[in-house]
């Protein structure tokens, strides 16, 4: 998933170059799925995103993409060292629809990486029930890696972190694919007080 927006940005040529690589890892179907392209408006439902009573088109069909996908690559920038508005209207249109699916990260920014926004953005994933994994692609000093046609040129040693995220995502995918598509258990909690 494509996280910015912005005119100008870095980060379609990250997704780019990194759905390369899991094309060729070839433990995924991989379709791009670009945040800028979606356009969803600032959070409009007026119901709780944990009914799935969806009211605007944009919500069923951001639902139905979402649903879809087993795992998730989020290729995010770091703003502010935090992540961006984008990927958090995006994360809070849905809820069931995130549920047991893994997340590996591809950050990038300056001297930290984007690792500031990775690590912001973890607590968030997991309250929507995602499994974030711990072996990432960091990107620091991503405007030196940028030519004068603004294309990404990335040396080849990212090559192996990505890899690695891959071959991460793939089993983590494989052991939470049971849970994937079943709603969350309720548990009601009684507490009596004894006068003794």
């Amino acid at each position: 998933m494509v996280a910015s927006t912005r005119p100008g940005r870095v980060g379609r040529g990250v997704a780019d170059w990194f759905a390369d690589i899991a094309m060729a890892h070839g433990a995924f179907e991989i379709e791009i799925v670009d945040l800028a392209e979606v356009n969803l408006p600032l959070l409009d439902e007026p119901h709780d995103p944990e009914e799935s009573r969806y009211v605007h088109q944009h919500t069923k069909d951001w639902s139905h993409t979402v649903s879809a996908a087993d795992a998730f690559v989020f290729v995010m920038p770091e703003y502010n060292h935090g992540f961006n508005a984008a990927l958090k209207n995006a994360l809070d249109f849905l809820f069931h629809e995130w549920h047991y699916k893994p997340v590996g990260f591809v950050s990038y920014g300056g001297i930290a990486g984007g690792t500031r926004a990775v690590q912001m953005i973890k607590p968030v994933t997991i309250s929507l029930g995602m499994i974030p994994i711990a072996d990432a692609v960091v990107i620091n000093r991503i405007k030196e890696l940028v030519d004068d046609d603004g294309r990404f040129r990335p040396p080849d040693w990212l090559q192996d972190g990505a890899t690695a995220l891959l071959d991460e995502l793939a089993r983590v995918t494989l052991l939470f694919e049971p849970g994937r598509g079943i709603e969350p258990l309720t548990c009601s909690l009684r507490v009596s007080r004894s006068t003794d």
